[in-house]
């Protein structure tokens, strides 16, 4: 189904891709300095499922219309403005809670990243920019294709989201010894939420 030429690449270009510094690694980050490592891999695996949803709309051409549709794609962009805002104001409340060594469950952490990721209507736009330039309708279904090079791309997100994560998780952790720390690192993470909904606020359609 894939032009193997193709495949090879498909995978250094997405892996770029996934190294150049964004929302969704950011997002890992302020996880890890927040709750640790668990949180962090967590965070990323569900930006990754959120971006193989992405796949699957895009693929199934549904990226066409909310890239048609202003209105639609303002109010998802709004709702993850919403989200992340109330992310960060939990960080910030949330402080002492991670001086005592609360982390938040790896679950919520599961949730909050399919969400955000979810909420950025850019990401299907991005899916649907990048990924047909390596389909090639004569190897097979067009969306059978779409498939395997979200996985790829998702996968290598995952891992790179997860990297980072868990290096500011064990950061975080030899921190949050001293409730000082504890409570910066909150607020630092809390900044980044709202850096975030502040990006997804004012970036443009395309």
């Amino acid at each position: 189904m894939i032009d193997l030429l193709t495949l090879l690449a498909f995978i250094p270009a997405a892996l770029a891709l996934n190294l150049t510094p964004g929302a969704d690694m950011m997002f890992c980050l302020g996880q890890g300095l927040r709750s640790g490592r668990g949180a962090a891999v967590a965070a990323s695996a569900g930006i990754t499922a959120g971006c193989m949803v992405h796949v699957v709309l895009a693929g199934l051409g549904l990226g066409a219309v909310v890239a048609a549709l202003p209105g639609l794609f303002d109010v998802i962009r709004w709702v993850g403005v919403g989200y992340l805002l109330y992310l960060a104001w939990g960080a910030w409340r949330g402080r002492q809670v991670a001086a005592d060594g609360v982390p938040v469950p790896a679950a919520r952490a599961f949730r909050a990243g399919f969400i955000v990721n979810l909420t950025n209507p850019k990401v299907i736009l991005f899916v649907l920019a990048f990924i047909p330039q390596f389909v090639v309708p004569e190897a097979g279904p067009v969306f059978g294709q779409f498939l395997i090079y979200g996985a790829v791309l998702s996968l290598g997100g995952f891992i790179i989201n997860g990297l980072v994560g868990l290096f500011a998780g064990q950061a975080g952790r030899k921190l949050t010894g001293s409730p000082v720390f504890a409570r910066w690192l909150g607020g630092v993470s809390g900044t980044i939420f709202a850096a975030l909904a502040v990006r997804l606020a004012i970036m443009e359609k395309v």
